[in-house]
Protein backbone atom coordinates (compact mmCIF):
# COMPACT_ATOMS: atom_id res chain seq x y z
CA UNK A 1 0.00 0.00 0.00
CA UNK A 2 2.95 2.27 0.36
CA UNK A 3 3.08 2.82 -3.38
CA UNK A 4 -0.11 4.44 -4.29
CA UNK A 5 -0.34 6.12 -0.98
CA UNK A 6 2.85 7.59 -1.76
CA UNK A 7 1.58 9.02 -5.40
CA UNK A 8 -1.99 9.89 -3.59
CA UNK A 9 0.55 12.23 -1.41
CA UNK A 10 2.31 13.48 -4.60
CA UNK A 11 -1.40 14.08 -6.09
CA UNK A 12 -1.97 16.27 -3.32
CA UNK A 13 1.08 18.03 -3.75
CA UNK A 14 0.69 19.24 -7.10
CA UNK A 15 -2.70 19.49 -7.18
CA UNK A 16 -2.34 21.64 -4.20
CA UNK A 17 -0.19 23.96 -6.03
CA UNK A 18 -1.70 24.36 -9.04
CA UNK A 19 -4.83 27.06 -7.53
CA UNK A 20 -2.46 29.43 -6.38
CA UNK A 21 0.29 29.42 -9.11
CA UNK A 22 -2.75 29.41 -11.93
CA UNK A 23 -3.48 32.56 -9.13
CA UNK A 24 -0.76 34.03 -11.04
CA UNK A 25 -1.87 34.78 -14.35
CA UNK A 26 -5.17 36.41 -13.31
CA UNK A 27 -5.79 39.52 -15.52
CA UNK A 28 -4.30 42.42 -13.98
CA UNK A 29 -7.37 44.63 -12.31
CA UNK A 30 -7.85 48.67 -12.55
CA UNK A 31 -10.23 50.21 -10.17
CA UNK A 32 -11.11 47.28 -8.68
CA UNK A 33 -12.20 45.79 -11.91
CA UNK A 34 -10.42 42.97 -13.74
CA UNK A 35 -9.01 44.25 -17.05
CA UNK A 36 -10.75 42.87 -20.24
CA UNK A 37 -9.23 41.79 -24.02
CA UNK A 38 -7.89 43.14 -25.87
CA UNK A 39 -5.70 45.22 -23.30
CA UNK A 40 -6.37 41.79 -20.45
CA UNK A 41 -6.92 38.19 -20.85
CA UNK A 42 -9.78 35.97 -20.04
CA UNK A 43 -9.17 32.88 -18.08
CA UNK A 44 -8.83 31.26 -21.45
CA UNK A 45 -5.62 32.14 -22.13
CA UNK A 46 -3.82 30.84 -19.80
CA UNK A 47 -5.93 27.59 -20.04
CA UNK A 48 -4.29 27.14 -23.43
CA UNK A 49 -1.18 26.58 -22.13
CA UNK A 50 -2.48 24.38 -19.26
CA UNK A 51 -3.03 22.39 -22.33
CA UNK A 52 0.07 22.52 -23.50
CA UNK A 53 1.64 21.28 -20.53
CA UNK A 54 -0.81 18.40 -20.89
CA UNK A 55 0.22 17.73 -23.90
CA UNK A 56 3.52 17.76 -23.22
CA UNK A 57 4.31 16.49 -20.17
CA UNK A 58 1.51 13.46 -20.33
CA UNK A 59 1.92 12.82 -24.45
CA UNK A 60 5.91 12.41 -24.13
CA UNK A 61 6.13 11.31 -21.03
CA UNK A 62 3.56 8.98 -21.29
CA UNK A 63 5.19 7.09 -24.56
CA UNK A 64 8.77 7.33 -23.16
CA UNK A 65 7.49 5.22 -19.97
CA UNK A 66 5.50 2.81 -22.57
CA UNK A 67 8.79 2.35 -23.93
CA UNK A 68 10.70 1.80 -21.27
CA UNK A 69 7.90 -0.70 -19.53
CA UNK A 70 7.66 -2.53 -23.45
CA UNK A 71 4.40 -1.57 -23.68
CA UNK A 72 2.08 -2.11 -26.90
CA UNK A 73 1.67 1.22 -29.01
CA UNK A 74 -1.57 -0.56 -30.93
CA UNK A 75 -4.71 0.67 -29.41
CA UNK A 76 -6.68 -1.72 -31.67
CA UNK A 77 -5.18 -5.42 -30.39
CA UNK A 78 -7.34 -8.08 -29.17
CA UNK A 79 -6.58 -8.99 -25.43
CA UNK A 80 -5.56 -12.79 -25.46
CA UNK A 81 -7.44 -14.88 -23.43
CA UNK A 82 -10.27 -11.92 -22.42
CA UNK A 83 -13.11 -12.24 -25.11
CA UNK A 84 -14.63 -8.59 -26.26
CA UNK A 85 -11.68 -6.97 -25.05
CA UNK A 86 -9.28 -5.09 -26.94
CA UNK A 87 -6.75 -2.33 -26.25
CA UNK A 88 -9.01 0.18 -27.12
CA UNK A 89 -10.42 0.34 -23.74
CA UNK A 90 -6.94 2.30 -22.38
CA UNK A 91 -7.66 4.63 -24.83
CA UNK A 92 -11.56 5.41 -24.44
CA UNK A 93 -11.80 5.84 -20.50
CA UNK A 94 -8.24 7.81 -20.65
CA UNK A 95 -9.81 9.91 -23.36
CA UNK A 96 -12.86 10.18 -21.29
CA UNK A 97 -10.82 11.36 -17.55
CA UNK A 98 -8.79 13.36 -19.71
CA UNK A 99 -11.91 15.06 -21.33
CA UNK A 100 -12.96 15.31 -17.06
CA UNK A 101 -9.80 16.96 -16.04
CA UNK A 102 -9.74 19.54 -18.66
CA UNK A 103 -13.22 20.85 -18.23
CA UNK A 104 -12.36 20.51 -14.57
CA UNK A 105 -9.46 22.81 -15.10
CA UNK A 106 -11.09 25.24 -16.97
CA UNK A 107 -13.71 24.95 -13.88
CA UNK A 108 -10.87 25.99 -11.23
CA UNK A 109 -8.87 28.38 -13.87
CA UNK A 110 -12.14 30.20 -14.50
CA UNK A 111 -13.17 29.79 -10.84
CA UNK A 112 -9.56 31.20 -9.55
CA UNK A 113 -9.76 34.39 -12.02
CA UNK A 114 -13.06 35.46 -10.65
CA UNK A 115 -12.18 34.97 -7.50
CA UNK A 116 -9.12 37.10 -7.42
CA UNK A 117 -6.56 34.32 -7.00
CA UNK A 118 -8.53 33.27 -3.72
CA UNK A 119 -6.70 29.64 -3.42
CA UNK A 120 -7.74 29.58 0.18
CA UNK A 121 -11.70 29.54 -0.89
CA UNK A 122 -11.23 27.80 -4.16
CA UNK A 123 -9.16 24.47 -3.48
CA UNK A 124 -10.80 23.33 -0.09
CA UNK A 125 -14.25 23.07 -2.14
CA UNK A 126 -12.59 21.49 -4.80
CA UNK A 127 -10.73 18.80 -3.02
CA UNK A 128 -13.28 18.48 -0.35
CA UNK A 129 -15.91 18.03 -2.48
CA UNK A 130 -13.81 15.59 -5.25
CA UNK A 131 -13.77 13.20 -1.90
CA UNK A 132 -17.88 13.50 -2.05
CA UNK A 133 -18.28 13.02 -5.51
CA UNK A 134 -15.69 9.96 -5.90
CA UNK A 135 -18.31 8.61 -2.94
CA UNK A 136 -21.32 9.03 -4.79
CA UNK A 137 -20.05 7.87 -8.51
CA UNK A 138 -18.84 4.60 -6.52
CA UNK A 139 -22.15 4.43 -5.21
CA UNK A 140 -23.61 4.60 -8.23
CA UNK A 141 -21.09 2.28 -10.01
CA UNK A 142 -21.56 -0.62 -7.23
CA UNK A 143 -25.22 -0.50 -7.54
CA UNK A 144 -25.21 -1.57 -11.56
CA UNK A 145 -23.98 -4.82 -10.08
CA UNK A 146 -26.70 -5.61 -7.85
CA UNK A 147 -28.26 -4.78 -4.11
CA UNK A 148 -25.55 -1.98 -2.10
CA UNK A 149 -25.91 -1.87 1.56
CA UNK A 150 -24.62 1.89 2.38
CA UNK A 151 -23.09 2.76 6.39
CA UNK A 152 -24.63 5.65 7.13
CA UNK A 153 -21.49 7.02 8.73
CA UNK A 154 -20.64 7.72 5.03
CA UNK A 155 -22.96 10.60 5.12
CA UNK A 156 -21.88 11.53 8.15
CA UNK A 157 -18.40 11.56 6.57
CA UNK A 158 -19.69 13.64 4.00
CA UNK A 159 -21.15 16.04 6.16
CA UNK A 160 -18.00 16.40 8.38
CA UNK A 161 -15.94 17.35 5.15
CA UNK A 162 -18.20 19.88 4.56
CA UNK A 163 -17.74 20.87 7.58
CA UNK A 164 -13.85 20.72 7.50
CA UNK A 165 -13.77 22.44 4.00
CA UNK A 166 -15.93 25.88 5.66
CA UNK A 167 -12.91 25.40 8.56
CA UNK A 168 -10.45 25.24 6.59
CA UNK A 169 -11.08 28.25 4.18
CA UNK A 170 -12.10 30.76 7.56
CA UNK A 171 -8.92 30.23 9.24
CA UNK A 172 -6.44 29.61 7.07
CA UNK A 173 -3.96 32.73 7.45
CA UNK A 174 -4.71 35.35 4.96
CA UNK A 175 -2.67 38.21 3.71
CA UNK A 176 -1.77 41.24 5.72
CA UNK A 177 -4.27 43.92 5.01
CA UNK A 178 -2.65 46.83 3.03
CA UNK A 179 -0.97 49.93 5.41
CA UNK A 180 -2.95 52.93 6.07
CA UNK A 181 -0.93 55.63 4.91
CA UNK A 182 0.66 57.15 7.62
CA UNK A 183 -1.09 61.06 9.14
CA UNK A 184 0.51 63.78 7.91
CA UNK A 185 2.99 65.48 10.16
CA UNK A 186 1.66 68.59 11.70
CA UNK A 187 3.42 72.07 10.50
CA UNK A 188 5.85 74.23 12.43
CA UNK A 189 4.57 76.81 13.92
CA UNK A 190 5.10 80.22 12.05
CA UNK A 191 7.02 83.00 13.88
CA UNK A 192 4.03 85.13 14.50
CA UNK A 193 2.30 82.31 15.99
CA UNK A 194 5.12 81.71 18.58
CA UNK A 195 5.62 84.88 19.86
CA UNK A 196 2.67 85.53 21.49
CA UNK A 197 3.08 82.36 23.07
CA UNK A 198 6.99 83.52 24.49
CA UNK A 199 5.70 86.91 25.56
CA UNK A 200 2.56 84.98 27.43
CA UNK A 201 5.65 82.64 28.92
CA UNK A 202 7.51 85.72 29.81
CA UNK A 203 4.38 87.38 31.37
CA UNK A 204 4.17 84.46 33.57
Amino acid sequence: MLIPILFAIGTALFWGCYGPTIGNAQTPRVDGKPLLPPDGWTPFKPYVFIGIAYLVIAIVGGLAMMKVKGDSFNYTAAVPGVEGVTHFLPAKWGFLAGALGAFGALCLTTAMMTSRGNALLVMPIVFGGAVSVTAIVSIIKLRGHGPLEINPMLWVGMGLTVVGVVLVAMNTPHGHAPKKPAAAVAEPATDSESEPQSESAETL
